[in-house]
């Protein structure tokens, strides 16, 4: 693993379309360049301490993944390998191995597709306050936590401000046609359903995740990444306990630090100690190693 994080790429010469709160997206026409950096986000703010290594594990899972997924649901992935990008990006590989893919450009669906299998985070808040998730109506008595009968589809959109709202499948067919919110779902569900069997296998309980598709052709394809510790809830089966919040692979030592340090969530951010961004920069690691194995 890197001993120092990349903040920010720079590759002269090749234009930049977009700098994200973690990815820099580069244009090369019918294809785009994404490059996963060590930049961490947090309560929607940047950090100025980076992850050492987080960019190249979230690239070369969501690879994983895409290839996995590919026969399930047709994606954007070109190639992670930088040895199989076009000139002139041979020339950065040192900067781009392991966290660059070369995708195909599509035409971003705005839409966030979240899939829950499980209680958790804003879903069980929402259930506790009125039965419901997303609007729909769930068995009651449902504990923290508790694995839902079956998973379900949660749409959210983007607002202005860069936060998530949460719409109903109902206002997602109003919003982008029935055909469309037909196949956002069944694909979304699809994906869910097939790396929620595969991670369990492994010892990794997949609660929730989130999609995006674009099309490209006519076609609706998956793009942006795909279960990662940055679009995923991941808990260790091991240790899941019902009726109670579970530790999770991601940023959660982060937040937590955060919210211990009396940081009130608006820029500048403070920045990380050495334990925090060793321990974060472990549960991805550990993440990755065990859903690739």
């Amino acid at each position: 693993m890197a001993t120092e994080p990349l903040l920010q790429s720079d590759l002269p010469g090749v234009p930049l379309l977009f700098r994200g709160k973690v990815r820099d997206i580069y244009d090369l026409g019918d294809r785009l360049l994404l490059v996963a950096t060590d930049r961490v986000s947090a309560f929607d703010v940047v950090l100025p301490t980076g992850i050492p290594g987080k960019g190249a594990l979230l690239t070369q899972l969501s690879a994983f993944w895409f290839e996995a997924t590919r026969g399930l649901v047709p994606n954007h992935l070109v190639t992670a390998r930088v040895e199989e990008f076009p000139e002139p990006l041979p020339r950065f590989a040192e900067q781009l191995r392991g966290r660059a893919m070369l995708v195909r450009r599509a035409q971003r669906i705005d839409v966030e597709c979240v899939v829950r299998g499980y209680l958790a985070g804003s879903a069980w808040a929402e259930y506790r306050k009125s039965g419901t998730v997303a609007g729909l109506r769930l068995p009651a008595s449902l504990r923290e936590s508790e694995r839902l009968p079956e998973p379900v589809f949660t749409p959210a959109t983007k607002a202005a401000s860069g936060h998530d709202q949460n719409i109903s499948v109902a206002e997602l067919r109003d919003l982008a046609g029935a055909d469309l919110a037909r196949k956002l779902e069944e694909r979304s569900l699809a994906l869910y359903r097939f790396a929620h069997e595969r991670a369990l296998a492994r010892g990794i309980i997949l609660a929730d995740t989130k999609f995006e598709f674009g099309w490209l052709g006519g076609e609706v394809i998956l793009i942006d990444e795909a279960l990662t510790p940055d679009s995923s809830r991941f808990w260790s089966a091991a240790d899941y306990r019902v009726g109670q919040s579970q530790p999770s692979f991601d940023k959660q030592y982060v937040r937590d630090w955060l919210e211990a340090s009396g940081w009130n969530k608006e820029p500048p951010a403070p920045a990380l100690p050495p334990e925090v961004v060793q321990k974060t920069a472990e549960k991805y690691r550990e993440a990755y190693e065990r859903l690739t194995r």
